[in-house]
């Protein structure tokens, strides 16, 4: 029977998934609290990491060690990055890397981990799938309508990126589809542990402050989407 372990970085991210859980127990363990029970009777882990690389892969791992999680998915907010992808927009993960790896002076690209089988860390194809006909299901409801999702490359570092220089470098050494700050590290840890997982965010802004325009953050309904999202996808995988 599957397990879904469901990480945010902050509350706003996972606060409407632990609302819905049924039966719901919660646990204290390497200063987070899991919450297990059930959602439209899957069972399912939810839990709050922290922000940041480190929180993330420690969080993703006790998931998978300690609660037993079969698949995890990792929902939240993220920075625009793919050209015509907006505030609201949805992006569902191909892959992630990290974006701030840079041993470049030893002769490696950027992004590169050195003497690791891969940098660039696949997401799990089946739930890829079951989020596009999720959000297909939903796009013509609200908050959904007028938005899409396309499917890409999660970029993170341990950096909030809201500079057009610092955006426009990040695009052209690693071409993300959007910029975010654990995806890649929960992607990495359950590449190591070979549980299929799938990053899922929602846009909360442009990643650029360069126009002010184009600038807003927006991210308590960004997170709240992209936690209305995870409902209906679990539910397919």
């Amino acid at each position: 029977m599957n397990k879904i372990g469901i990480i945010g970085a902050m509350d706003e991210e996972v606060a409407y998934l632990k609302s819905l859980a049924k039966n719901a127990k919660s646990t204290a363990a390497g200063g987070l609290e899991f919450v297990e029970g059930e959602i439209e009777g899957v069972q399912v882990v939810v839990v709050m990491s922290g922000i940041g690389k480190v929180n993330a892969a420690l969080c993703a791992q006790r998931l998978i060690l300690q609660f037993n999680c079969t698949h995890i998915i990792n929902t939240g907010i993220a920075g625009a990055a793919a050209h015509g992808l907006g505030v609201l927009d949805m992006v569902a993960s191909t892959d992630a890397v990290y974006h701030d790896f840079d041993v470049t002076g030893f002769g490696y690209k950027p992004t590169v981990i050195p003497r690791m089988e891969k940098s660039a860390f696949p997401a799990d194809e089946k739930m890829l799938k079951a989020a596009i006909s999720s959000f297909e299901e939903m796009k013509d409801a609200e908050p959904f309508k007028g938005h899409k999702l396309i499917s890409g490359r999660i970029a993170s570092g341990d950096q909030f990126i809201s500079d057009k220089k610092v955006k426009n470098h990040i695009v052209e050494i690693c071409s993300p589809a959007c910029v975010e700050m654990e995806g890649a590290a929960i992607a990495h840890a359950c590449f190591i542990n070979k549980t299929p997982f799938l990053v899922l965010r929602c846009m909360s802004d442009m990643a650029d402050d360069g126009e002010e325009a184009t600038y807003d953050f927006n991210d308590k309904i960004a997170a709240d989407m992209s936690a209305r999202l995870v409902v209906r996808i679990i539910q397919k995988i």
